[in-house]
């Protein structure tokens, strides 16, 4: 505000002096041009009225100029400074771990307005990444809670003498399994999700892909009374550039995914077709299904869209969840879809097809 009213007053001084000095001396100088005689009372007075006139609207001008362009001056100064300390209590807010606050838009600009949905846009990040922090250790709370009863309470019903050890041995073993399990699931959900999974990209037919991976489910299928169907609506030998046991593991917990949630009697079917240079997979099955509140949290980490389903009974609750950034790895997607409850799910996973291949 002080520098923009000095550079104001600087101008006006500026053009007042040069108002003086060169607007009388030219009038004067058209004056001479004419029939009145130098130094007559009607040369003097007229000069005299024209300094008068000059220095009246000046006068006026500049201070009408003055008080509009302070006024102005005030007002942006103002709102900027609103603006600013806006933003600087949203960052001091947002550094104390505050990640809910946002800047109101004041309209001070575009830059400023820009700078304040950049802003909004980062603490909007910060506190989706806060909340799955807090969702995350909510999960491995529950997730560990179990394993650590059942250790506890079988380490004091053997100190009390009501169990023996060789009886608790096998519980033991196997709750202790569960928790290395549950660590090694734990660093591979992280991984994949911050892109630390290394993939191989390789020509790779979807033929081949899909063998392999139903040659390896067949037998479990046929033990659990599951048929498992392959339809194939390829023209061709299509293919993709891909790692083939990175995507064989996303084929495999679609699968497992797909045999939990199947009663024996039931079908599976794996299918592929192509949509211009896209190469669709899908895995559907008639099984149990999921309603529309879950279907937007199936990727989740340790999401189970049963929640009476046991850890032992349902798998982990991240195969879906490294599915997504494996395909998401290769520059494809997957998504799930299902009509209801007891009305079964597809599975579909969307990949690029090769170049060469299209």
């Amino acid at each position: 505000m002080i520098g923009q009213l000095i550079v104001l007053l600087a101008g006006a001084l500026t053009i007042t002096v040069l108002t003086v000095i060169i607007g009388p001396a030219v009038f004067h100088y058209h004056l001479l041009q004419t029939d009145l005689p130098v130094g007559s009372d009607e040369l003097v007075h007229i000069e005299r009225a024209y300094r008068d006139a000059l220095a009246l609207a000046l006068g006026v001008g500049l201070v009408v100029s003055l008080l509009a362009a302070g006024l102005v001056t005030w007002n942006l100064a103002r709102r900027l400074r609103q603006t600013l300390h806006g933003l600087t209590s949203a960052v001091d807010e947002l550094s104390r771990g505050h990640y809910s606050t946002r800047v109101p838009s004041v309209g001070a600009g575009t830059e400023l307005d820009s700078l304040a949905t950049t802003l909004n846009d980062m603490a909007a990040r910060l506190d989706a990444v806060e909340e799955t922090r807090r969702q995350l250790l909510s999960d491995l709370a529950h997730e560990l809670r179990t394993p650590i009863a059942t250790l506890s309470a079988h380490h004091e019903a053997m100190a009390d003498g009501v169990i023996e050890p060789e009886a608790a041995m096998p519980i033991l073993a196997g709750q202790t399994v569960r928790l290395s399990r549950l660590a090694d699931d734990i660093s591979e959900v992280s991984r994949a999700e911050e892109g630390q999974l290394p993939v191989q990209l390789h020509p790779l037919t979807v033929d081949d892909l899909l063998a392999s991976a139903l040659q390896e489910w067949e037998e479990r299928f046929e033990t659990a009374g599951v048929a498992l169907r392959r339809e194939m609506a390829l023209p061709h030998s299509v293919t993709i550039h891909a790692d083939p046991d990175r995507l064989a593991q996303v084929l495999g917990n679609l699968l497992s995914n797909a045999l939990r949630h199947t009663s024996p009697g039931g079908t599976v079917t794996v299918s592929a077709a192509t949509h211009g240079s896209t190469v669709e997979i899908a895995v559907a099955d008639d099984g149990e299904g999921f309603t529309a509140e879950d279907r937007s949290r199936l990727f989740e980490r340790f999401f189970r869209a049963d929640s009476s389903r046991t850890r032992d009974n349902s798998g982990s609750g991240i195969g879906l969840t490294i599915s997504r950034a494996l395909v998401d790895a290769h520059g494809g997607t997957v998504a799930a879809a299902s009509e209801g409850p007891g009305r079964g799910a597809t599975f579909t996973i969307r990949l690029p097809r090769a170049i060469a291949d299209r």
